[in-house]
């Protein structure tokens, strides 16, 4: 992914909370055959460290979980928010008349090797730990063990599981830092009028964090 220093993004945190905010991210290989892509829901877990693991499932019709097995090289794509950027936004557009349109978003790329599971009792894990992430919020959520025991099992000789150990991760958050602080300030109020709270508030935390001070330098350091 193209990521000008500008626009790169290393916080562990805002990192997650991207990955968070795709509901259906895509894992894409390359094989033989070309590439293939699907999209599908996946678990990140912390470990093992420093980029911690990916987790989800596949149809077991689905041809790409062959050459994942097989060893093909691997990326999972998340995208968060995007939104467009009009240049009659921009301050600088009334006062020179000098710009473009743009698109916002962010985005993590992660890459890694995946491990097929056909295991019954690893795979009723990753079912069950995905299922009860998206449960939560329903006021009586659904269970795995809601279903009849025989239906599960049959249920689970459909899919594989994909387990990604992620090996690198690029994160970008193109939020119009580029632009001078007018500029912004006029995509925050246009993204407001429209409706588009989401977004504005994205851009505000982003303004907020970056006008906070860092840390004081040591001693050592100064001068």
């Amino acid at each position: 992914m193209y990521t000008p220093p500008a626009f790169a993004e290393d916080d562990p945190a805002i990192i997650a909370a991207i990955m968070r905010a795709c509901r259906l991210p895509v894992l894409v290989s390359a094989g033989e055959a070309g590439l293939e892509a699907t999209h599908l829901p996946l678990l990140h877990f912390p470990d093992p460290a420093p980029h911690g693991t990916l987790v989800g499932h596949l149809a077991r019709a689905n041809r790409q979980w062959h050459v994942l097995r097989d060893g093909a090289p691997a990326m999972a794509i998340f995208q968060a928010h995007d939104f467009y950027v009009s240049p009659g936004w921009y301050a600088t557009k009334r006062e020179t008349g000098r710009v473009v349109p743009t698109w916002n978003y962010e985005a993590v790329h992660l890459q890694g090797a995946v491990e097929i599971i056909e295991d019954p009792i690893r795979l009723r894990d990753i079912v069950t730990a995905l299922t009860d992430r998206e449960e939560a919020p329903q006021p009586n959520p659904w269970h795995v063990d809601d279903a009849p025991e025989d239906f599960i099992a049959a249920q689970l000789k459909g899919i594989v599981g994909v387990v990604m150990t992620v090996r690198s991760v690029i994160a970008k958050r193109k939020l119009s830092q580029n632009r001078p602080s007018a500029d912004r300030a006029g995509v925050i109020a246009a993204l407001a009028a429209s409706g588009r709270a989401e977004e504005a508030a994205l851009m505000q935390e982003r303004e907020a964090a970056a006008d906070r001070p860092g840390p004081e330098p040591s001693p050592r350091s100064r001068g």
